[in-house]
């Protein structure tokens, strides 16, 4: 593959030899390429150096495992690895913003304090009876949207009321709501 360490180097073909034979040697060149530049990208991108390196290796084994599916016609093979670069640093984020099992908190929630239930009873006494003081085209649409769980276009699907509509009417109902519990 000695053709592949030149200045000029046909990633495309580099890659098209991974997918067919598993040319180690266009893979290494490939990966002496790109391997540092995507890292680098991920630094860049707010990954920390370590992380950035992990990252940048798991790019580099799809790479590998998935050259058959590079198509030289839809785009570079820079375009390519920084795709797959891209959606892996996408993919650690939304890792790190989940919470493991273990931080979620198990067993039954504790029982409120006496005064806080009874003030959640005596709030929902007054939410009620604001509901019922709503004009029926307005509380029927709350209900719909809160207790029914619909999206302002299921509402609209369901009622044939235009959407707009439905959304004035349920602005105009919540600040009803909203001074009458203040």
């Amino acid at each position: 593959m000695t053709e592949l360490v030149t200045e000029q180097v046909d990633w495309a073909e580099a890659v098209r030899r991974v997918a067919e034979s598993g040319d180690q040697a266009a893979f290494a060149a490939l990966f002496g390429h790109f391997a540092p530049r995507v890292k680098g990208f991920l630094i860049r991108s707010g990954l920390t150096p370590a992380a950035a390196e992990d990252c940048a290796q798991d790019v580099m084994a799809t790479l590998w495992r998935k050259a058959e599916m590079f198509d030289p016609d839809k785009a570079s093979v820079a375009t390519w690895v920084f795709t797959i670069a891209r959606n892996r640093k996408i993919d650690m984020f939304r890792k790190q913003a989940r919470p493991e099992p273990e931080d979620l908190p198990w067993g039954p929630e504790p029982e409120p304090e006496q005064a806080e239930s009874l003030g959640l009873k005596q709030d929902s006494a007054r939410l009620g009876a604001a509901l019922a003081e709503l004009p029926e085209a307005q509380r029927k649409l709350v209900e719909a949207a809160y207790f029914g769980d619909l999206s302002h276009g299921e509402i609209a699907e369901k009622t044939g009321i235009p959407l707009g509509t439905i959304k004035s009417r349920l602005r105009l109902a919540l600040e009803k709501l909203r001074r009458t519990m203040q």
